[in-house]
């Protein structure tokens, strides 16, 4: 399964913005960015003003980044957004929103969604009395994702979900600590989105 696997704090510097990509390191002075908020590389402090192309193409990168894809399967998803109805950008927020690993993410159970990734494939999680281990796994409304017993007693999960207590999850996602689980009561629509993404940047560069 390919994965980008380089450095991730040079994506943040790169696109000029934490993407958040390390958990609770972002949140604190080790945070890339704030030491060095120029862009890495020899000339990344230079001065360069953006063309059209590359505003939308840097609106892409960030997005991708921010969920952790690549190239290929990210084109994938805006395809398929585009058959759907309604807008193409927004369906496609939606889909990456729905996927498993970021489900885990936005409960608190994942610090990142790297960290949520990981902990899906390591099988810690089932949908609907199943086991998932697919971080592309697309859930939908109606569907129960809950943390596997023998998983409840995990140290990483522990400390997430305690780390987390005060995160109140989006609107499209019920959550019931008590039982570790949680329902998808609704599809995410761009109002539920928190990340700062012109999603109309990017149905413009596909289009070209």
């Amino acid at each position: 399964m390919a994965r980008y696997t380089g450095a991730v704090c040079r994506l943040c510097r790169r696109e000029g913005e934490k993407l958040f990509l390390k958990g609770d390191r972002c949140y604190t002075g080790k945070c890339a960015i704030d030491k060095r908020s120029y862009a890495p590389g020899q000339h990344g402090q230079g001065r360069t003003k953006a063309s059209e192309y590359g505003t939308h193409l840097r609106e892409k990168q960030k997005t991708k980044r921010y969920y952790g894809l690549l190239e290929g399967q990210f084109r994938s998803y805006f395809d398929k957004a585009k058959k759907q109805k309604g807008q193409a950008g927004e369906n496609m927020l939606s889909i990456l929103e729905t996927r498993l690993d970021n489900v885990i993410y936005r409960l608190g159970i994942g610090s990142s969604r790297a960290e949520a990734r990981q902990l899906v494939l390591h099988g810690h999680f089932l949908v609907n009395g199943k086991r998932v281990d697919i971080p592309s796994f697309l859930v939908k409304p109606g569907m129960i994702v809950s943390i596997k017993e023998t998983s409840r007693k995990s140290d990483k999960i522990k400390g997430n979900l305690e780390a987390s207590a005060s995160r109140v999850p989006p609107k499209w996602l019920e959550l019931d600590g008590s039982n570790y689980m949680a329902k998808i009561v609704a599809l995410p629509t761009k109002a539920d989105i928190d990340l700062p993404i012109a999603e109309h940047l990017i149905v413009e560069f596909y289009s070209k």
